[in-house]
């Protein structure tokens, strides 16, 4: 396929984030929040069929369904019942791989979704709360999507709230090895990474066109392993652009990333 030569950075990041869920076969995929969504979907209607995708209610699908408002009209394509007991089926087996975003990540892999600053008892801002990413973390294979690489989310030593868990030994659950942590891709604005450097240290895998190496590690607050040979992230192919168009619509993708790289269209 051809890569196409006008997109968005937002468009970059979905097709970056599909390639997250390529070789997943049957597992059920979770995007959380506009562009994992869209990965997820572009996955299973490109490279992965396979891919299992709730409505996030209690339906399986076939096909996945569009963001936004879909009409009086618009009918889902279910494939079978998806209850909730059958989601932590999916969970414990590790059948599933969820990517979503956490305010901040450390140089384990922790992230926080839970507090920020203060003390834990009394903590300078609460947020959505850890909720069931500390089983998740250790039960599936999990990505992280940060639209703004900065070094307030890559933060230097650990999370002020550990959510989730990393590839820290002083803190893995009773029984289980780093063997069982699985981050498989961190995607930002600025570049693709995962933790496959050094003893599990973040590594770069790609950069977004116009973004330097320096730009990257300016931004993050712990080491970052680069490679002697980084390459250009993948450019979407028009086939990929027209699936991404009808998955969302309503443009809500172009509301979740702010800033263009030179090059791109705004």
């Amino acid at each position: 396929m051809t890569a196409a030569t006008e997109y968005t950075l937002a468009e970059l990041c979905i097709v970056a984030a599909a390639e997250a869920f390529r070789d997943d076969g049957e597992k059920l995929a979770t995007g959380i929040g506009v562009i994992p969504r869209l990965g997820a979907s572009l996955a299973m209607k490109t490279f992965n069929p396979d891919l299992m995708m709730t409505d996030s209610e209690a339906f399986m699908l076939s096909e996945p369904n569009p963001l936004g408002n879909r009409g009086d009209d618009f009918v889902q394509a279910n494939e079978t019942w998806m209850g909730f007991s059958r989601i932590f089926d999916n969970v414990w087996s590790g059948k599933r791989h969820a990517m979503l975003g956490p305010t901040q990540i450390d140089r384990f892999g922790q992230t926080n979704t839970s507090a920020l600053g203060g003390t834990y008892q009394q903590p300078k801002v609460m947020m959505l709360g850890a909720r069931g990413f500390p089983g998740n973390s250790i039960c599936h294979r999990n990505s992280f999507f940060v639209p703004s690489h900065n070094d307030r989310v890559f933060v230097d030593g650990e999370c002020d709230f550990v959510s989730s868990i990393g590839y820290n030994p002083a803190r893995l659950p009773k029984g289980h090895s780093l063997d069982d942590v699985s981050i498989h891709r961190v995607i930002t604005n600025l570049c693709v990474m995962d933790f496959g450097g050094p003893d599990h240290q973040l590594r770069l895998l790609s950069l977004h066109p116009g973004v330097q190496v320096e730009e990257v590690l300016d931004n993050t607050g712990f080491a970052v392993h680069v490679p002697e040979d980084v390459p250009v992230t993948a450019a979407p192919t028009g086939e990929q652009l027209a699936i991404i168009a009808a998955l969302d619509p309503h443009n809500q993708r172009a509301y979740q990333i702010k800033d263009n790289p030179p090059g791109m269209r705004g």
